[in-house]
């Protein structure tokens, strides 16, 4: 790739941070990446991501993305004792109350186990090798530095916390705001005469709670992953999957009014009100390894930026910034790889009038992202929205899929490559596809659980 530009800083050393400082690396002469928390030199979690000690998932193609940014980072992984699901009978997924039938069907690619801060920990490490990238942590930024006109962001005011908390410029021709959901773009572009983006919101009131275990040797007869999706008449869940280290984690969820104690008693109670028998076996008779900790998630957020008319020039959003979902479906990280390839093929065509071709690229991916949460997240009583006819028509279609996909391993691959990003859901209503799942409901009643106006798509399970 040609270099569009000098000096590209990027805001956050989180994972979408890191994905884009790797793909500014080629179009940029120069990268710093600013990060206000100190970074750890091992695989340890951080106060600025205090969802990074709960399930993490990298969906297949967050996978095939990340091998092709970093060659050789997944074989690092796996070397590094990294659990990896290559065939899907290691993978019992249960999605609104129909266990999938997934066995004999290869993971491909297959999906990476790593531990939240393991796998950013490596990504890290792997930038820092970068000669043209440089990282800074404990660096707070207070602002945004515009030409007089202000259509035109020229770098980024820093105070440095290790030399003193000065305050000083620094000069860029663009500047990438990776620092989350919490991240200050919306203020600075009102600030410099902008309009705000304009939101959309879904609140769901989900609690989650997370601890680590060592199972007995065998406890799930070759399982790497138990995934049990929340359904109508139970606004529960939980993941268990094994880790680097030997261990396992467990995190439970809930929505409104139905939210998992932290407490171990009230914790193990809440397990077994929804992990089938054999897991909860298993659970019980493990080791716990930690306290339980527990996260709190209220709404799911997006940000419209593809459609403001005005935008200033050597500025853009990635990752949560953008969109913020639900992280018991398991795809903020690999959405953020996806508008990494998104970045990347959009610089391949120079930097001119880049956040607008940026912008509409990305809406692309997060659209996808966007209606598997959301009609996932109204298939539950509990969560309230709008539910208009299309919506009621095609989520009692996906409700027809699942119930096919409890017998028919075709459907249950198709349904899981559309959950994990791999396929458009337009793959579901294919007439091949649409013919199976005909056939499928026939043979068996749809769960009468699901009822047709709110059921919704469910994806493959708690994080991001």
């Amino acid at each position: 790739m040609r270099k569009v530009g000098d000096h590209a800083v990027v805001l956050g050393a989180g994972m979408a941070g890191l994905l884009a400082s790797r793909v500014l690396a080629d179009a940029y002469r120069r990268v710093t990446v600013m990060e206000r928390d100190p970074l750890p030199e091992t695989a340890e979690n951080r106060k600025g991501v205090p969802q990074g000690r709960h399930a993490h998932l990298l969906v297949p193609q967050g996978t095939e993305i990340l091998d092709g940014l970093f060659p050789g980072l997944l074989d690092d992984l796996m070397a590094g004792g990294v659990p990896v699901v290559r065939d899907l009978a290691e993978f019992r997924f249960s999605p609104g109350g129909h266990l999938l039938c997934l066995k004999g069907r290869p993971a491909d690619p297959f999906i990476c186990q790593a531990s939240r801060p393991y796998l950013e920990g490596h990504v890290r490490a792997r930038v820092r090798t970068l000669s043209t990238v440089e990282i800074i942590d404990r660096c707070e930024v207070v602002g945004l530095v515009t030409n007089a006109v202000r259509d035109r962001v020229t770098g980024v005011r820093i105070v440095r916390r290790a030399a003193g908390g000065a305050e000083e410029t620094v000069d860029a021709d663009l500047v990438l705001d990776a620092t989350g959901r919490g991240g200050r773009t919306p203020a600075w572009l009102a600030t410099m005469g902008y309009e705000k983006p304009p939101e959309e919101q879904l609140t769901i009131h989900l609690k989650y709670a997370t601890r680590h275990l060592r199972l007995r040797p065998g406890a799930l007869a070759g399982e790497k992953m138990v995934s049990i999706g929340a359904e109508p008449g139970r606004p529960t869940g939980f993941v268990l999957f094994a880790q680097e280290s030997d261990r396992w984690i467990l995190t439970v969820i809930g929505y409104d009014g139905h939210h998992p104690p932290t407490d171990p008693e009230g914790f193990l109670t809440f397990v077994e009100t929804v992990a089938p028998p054999d897991v909860f076996a298993a659970i019980r008779d493990a080791e716990p390894l930690d306290d339980i900790v527990a996260y709190r998630f209220t709404a799911n957020l997006r940000r419209r930026y593809e459609r403001l008319r005005r935008f200033p020039t050597g500025l853009l959003v990635f990752g949560d910034a953008i969109c913020s979902s639900n992280p018991a479906y398991a795809l903020g990280m690999s959405v953020a790889a996806l508008q990494a390839a998104a970045l990347q093929d959009t610089l391949a065509s120079g930097d001119r009038d880049l956040a607008r071709r940026f912008f509409r690229s990305a809406a692309k991916t997060v659209d996808m992202a966007w209606q598997l949460t959301i009609g996932a997240d109204l298939a539950l009583p509990q969560v309230k929205g709008p539910r208009p006819l299309p919506v009621r028509v095609i989520n009692a279609y996906i409700n027809r899929v699942l119930t096919a996909a409890e017998r028919d391993p075709a459907v249950a691959e198709q349904f899981l490559r559309v959950a994990a990003l791999q396929n458009p859901a337009t793959r579901l209503f294919r007439p091949s596809t649409a013919l199976r799942v005909v056939l499928g409901s026939l043979r068996r009643r749809p769960a009468p659980a699901i009822d047709a106006a709110t059921a919704g798509m469910p994806a493959i399970g708690p994080h991001a």
